[in-house]
């Protein structure tokens, strides 16, 4: 009996994992089809993979960038501007997207290790969108240069990163206010 017990929790925590990395997916795509219109309009993707990366922990938390990012390569438009396919992704901004993958082991390693608290998620949430900004630019700057038209770092961050930065910083303040919040309600459930 106590064999059977052992395999249905496992099977439960395995339904479990499986259905938040879904439906965490699944957020992540429909953050990124949320368009805020602003001079420089700008999606709320980063919002989503700090949070769910954050709430989540790094294996169950990548994992959901890692379905999303196989989603849009597949072809279903998941992408900002309801775009989709591996053009997106190995296109010259793509390095953004496949930066989300050092967001969510950042943030989630960071917060699983630290705790889920402000002092550790301000900062734990900047480092993860700091990673995703370098490696977005060396993946932008490559691309541009070997299409033949050479650009510099500077030019890159300020095409790129630069206009990104205020909305970035909004993002991670909700992202970890609705942590901070999210956890408390879990608490409070699991007592």
């Amino acid at each position: 009996m106590e064999h059977n017990d052992r395999t249905t929790k496992r099977t439960d925590l395995s339904t479990l994992s499986l259905t938040q990395m879904a439906v965490g997916s699944a957020l992540i795509a429909a953050s990124a089809w949320i368009s805020i219109p602003t001079p420089i309009p700008f999606t709320l993707q980063t919002f989503a993979v700090c949070a769910l990366s954050a709430l989540l922990g790094p294996g169950r938390g990548t994992a959901c960038v890692l379905v999303y990012l196989l989603t849009g390569a597949a072809g279903l438009p998941v992408f900002s501007g309801f775009r989709g396919g591996i053009g997106a992704l190995f296109g010259v901004t793509g390095g953004y997207l496949i930066g989300f993958i050092l967001t969510a082991l950042t943030v989630g390693y960071l917060t699983k290790k630290f705790g889920r608290t402000r002092k550790v998620l301000y900062p734990a949430m900047a480092l993860g969108v700091i990673l995703c900004y370098i490696f977005g630019t060396a993946w932008f700057v490559m691309l541009y240069t070997r299409g033949g038209t050479p650009i510099g770092i500077g030019a890159a961050l300020s095409k790129c990163v630069l206009p990104f930065i205020p909305a970035d910083t909004v993002k991670i303040i909700l992202a970890a206010e609705v942590t901070v919040r999210t956890d408390r309600v879990i608490r409070r459930r699991d007592l």
